[in-house]
């Protein structure tokens, strides 16, 4: 019978030897240099993108031949809005008004959106002014092979005064819109939504028109529809109108309070749509009534925006690309929100 002795421990044998007790684990370690979750852009970031728009815009009118001239009465209103609007955040800096950070930053929102809106629309003259041709036929030729035909749409609300309304009331909304989803982030305090929405709205105003360039289109209103105008939309007939005075140089100067929507592909009233649905999913109590104004404003498009389907279609894609690379923008280069 085996001796019970060999089973007794010896001394320095590992593996008997005590074990030392485990460091204690923090029930949730964070790592010292990760950086803080960005909650949006530096100001020099919002800044620089702006400024990159005044030079690109600046360049454009220069190589057409225009001018915007900042002397005009008429033009007044503009630059001391959006001079109003950027001096509410260093105007209330120091005060201890209860409402300071939302106003501040709802002033700021706004400024910025107001501010690229207006550039884009004004790059539309000299990017029509550059173009050549026109891409009504393969535009034409897309919505005949999706089987949409506009004509019918378009004779439908001729016919019926209300549709008319409502249709141009609904298109109207693209300024509405943009203004409740801002002074709702702003309210709440939700910076990092109002950024990636102002970003994805910038990118996509620059992608729509980088391919303006190569598709210019007079509409469909002007393209396919022969006699008298029964009913006009919203848009008119601006394209057919204003595009081959621009080529031929016949207009030197762009009014801001003239200005005129250029662009037929892609739609940049339908890209808005996608982009307004993306911001309103983040917006709280005013997700579903801003959801349904901008599918009002989607029905809208293609009679009161002149617009194929086909433009409507590579809008909605620019808009789609514009979010993605907006949460990749902001996920990247984003900050930490600053201190109240």
């Amino acid at each position: 019978m085996p001796s019970l002795d060999r089973a007794r421990p010896v001394p320095g044998n590992a593996l008997f030897r005590p074990r030392r007790a485990a460091p204690e684990i923090p029930a949730n370690p964070v790592p010292e240099h990760r950086l803080p979750f960005p909650t949006g852009f530096s100001a020099t970031q919002l800044w620089g993108a702006l400024g990159l728009s005044v030079a690109v815009c600046t360049m454009l009118l220069w190589k057409a031949g225009l001018r915007v001239d900042l002397l005009r009465p008429a033009n007044a209103p503009y630059f001391i809005g959006l001079a109003l609007t950027f001096a509410v955040r260093p105007a209330l800096a120091r005060t201890a008004f209860r409402w300071r950070k939302p106003l501040s930053d709802g002033a700021e929102y706004v400024g910025l959106f107001t501010a690229m809106a207006l550039l884009g629309a004004v790059s539309t003259y000299p990017l029509a002014a550059l173009s050549h041709g026109f891409a009504d036929a393969p535009l034409q030729r897309i919505d005949e092979a999706l089987r949409f035909h506009w004509l019918a749409w378009y004779e439908m609300v001729a016919a019926h005064p209300s549709l008319q309304l409502l249709g141009a009331a609904a298109y109207q909304c693209i300024y509405v819109i943009p203004a409740a989803l801002l002074a709702g982030f702003a309210i709440r305090g939700q910076r990092r939504d109002a950024h990636h929405f102002l970003a994805s709205f910038w990118l996509a105003a620059l992608i729509t028109l980088t391919l303006y360039l190569f598709m210019p289109a007079v509409g469909p209103l002007s393209y396919l529809w022969k006699g008298p105008i029964p009913y006009m939309p919203s848009s008119a007939i601006w394209q057919e109108q204003l595009i081959p005075v621009l080529r031929a140089h016949r207009m030197g100067q762009v009014n801001l309070d003239q200005l005129r929507g250029l662009v037929s592909a892609p739609s940049f009233h339908t890209a808005s749509v996608v982009l307004y649905i993306a911001a309103a999913w983040r917006s709280g109590p005013l997700r579903w009534p801003l959801i349904g104004l901008s599918l009002a404003m989607l029905v809208s498009i293609p009679v009161e925006g002149t617009h194929y389907l086909a433009d409507m279609i590579i809008g909605a894609a620019v808009a789609l690309a514009a979010v993605l690379a907006a949460s990749k923008l902001i996920g990247r280069y984003g900050t930490a929100a600053p201190a109240a």
